[in-house]
């Protein structure tokens, strides 16, 4: 059994980072500035000509220029601009898959966030780096087998209260989620705003043996899986040379999975979802959430989660060590 899948992650399978497009048609910036969906994007991007004839520059320089945050050099939280921000779980139920006499796997729906953002010039010998940096604030997640007991994997860490997160990073690219469309870095000098979009998602993809996991036993005794997880993404701009943060968005989301399985039917059909259908939707913090230590470093959720069998007659037993 194992929820690390591939990669390595906690969650299991994590997809290639691919552009997660915004469907809001609207969104203030930080001063309030209404950007109006397509028609000041397309100017944004591609700028358009002025009444005067003249090239027209694109709305981040606009807002640079009505503030003359363009003239500063010192990066601060008011000359970010963030807009678009979006943070959904796909509508759809966790699929089960019973292909093997081994193992029944699940994928879940998909966590996706984007944002766009605009950074002011970036001074010379400075650089900045603006992406997603994610945590793990909660896990349950139990396999029984009928009376006999059950597997969970835990960390210990964030069970006994000692820590308020566990990074999510992807054991790479600490402090950072992932390193592909998740982060952007900027080196100075910069002469103008620089615009871009930053994204994510992460769903689970594991595995859970049919047989009790500590028997030689192959006889398919499992009889309920539930998982029940929760995580906090921040959007942050790092400069990376004195590792000042700036904490531009926090996001929270929950993933819960139930299913009921009756070992003694034939495979294929033993598994069924017991609990919801569909996940709750995440919240977008009005407010930033300061970043717990340990969710900026090493070890990961994935080294740092162990693997226990819970049996109902006698002491608890590690199966698989944290790393």
């Amino acid at each position: 059994m194992t929820a690390r899948g591939k990669k390595k992650r906690i969650k299991g399978h994590r997809p290639a980072g691919g552009r997660v497009d915004s469907k809001r048609k609207g969104a203030r910036d930080t001063r309030g500035l209404q950007l109006k969906g397509a028609q000041n994007r397309s100017s944004w991007e591609t700028g358009t000509r002025g009444s005067a004839g003249g090239r027209h520059d694109n709305v981040g320089e606009d807002l640079y220029r009505e503030s003359s945050i363009a003239c500063k050099s010192r990066i601060k939280r008011e000359n970010i601009v963030v807009y678009d921000v979006s943070a959904t779980i796909d509508q759809c139920p966790t699929i089960i898959e019973e292909n093997s006499p081994i193992v029944l796997r699940y994928k879940t729906p998909y966590f996706k966030a984007s944002a766009r953002v605009v950074m002011p010039p970036v001074p010379r010998n400075e650089t900045w780096v603006v992406g997603w940096i994610q945590a793990c604030t909660q896990m349950e997640f139990y396999n029984t087998y009928s009376d006999i007991g059950m597997s969970s994997w835990e960390l210990p860490e964030l069970r006994d209260g000692q820590v308020r997160a566990i990074s999510d990073s992807d054991g790479v690219s600490y402090p950072w989620y992932g390193n592909t469309t998740e982060t952007v870095t900027l080196a100075g000098p910069t002469a103008k705003p620089s615009r871009f979009t930053v994204s994510m998602n992460d769903n689970f993809y594991p595995s859970v043996t049919w047989a009790v996991p500590v028997s030689d036993s192959n006889v398919p005794l499992l009889t309920r899986i539930k998982r029940d997880q929760s995580f906090t993404t921040w959007l942050v701009a790092l400069n990376a040379g004195t590792k000042e943060k700036i904490l531009l968005q926090t996001i929270k989301w929950r993933m819960k999975v139930d299913i009921g399985v009756d070992p003694s039917r034939p495979l294929g059909s033993r598994a069924t979802l017991t609990g919801r259908l569909q996940q709750d939707q995440p919240r977008v913090l009005t407010r930033m959430e300061s970043i717990p230590p340990n969710a900026l470093g090493r070890p990961n959720a994935n080294d740092a989660q162990v693997l226990m069998w819970r049996p109902k007659r006698g002491a608890p037993l590690v199966v698989i060590p944290s790393k």
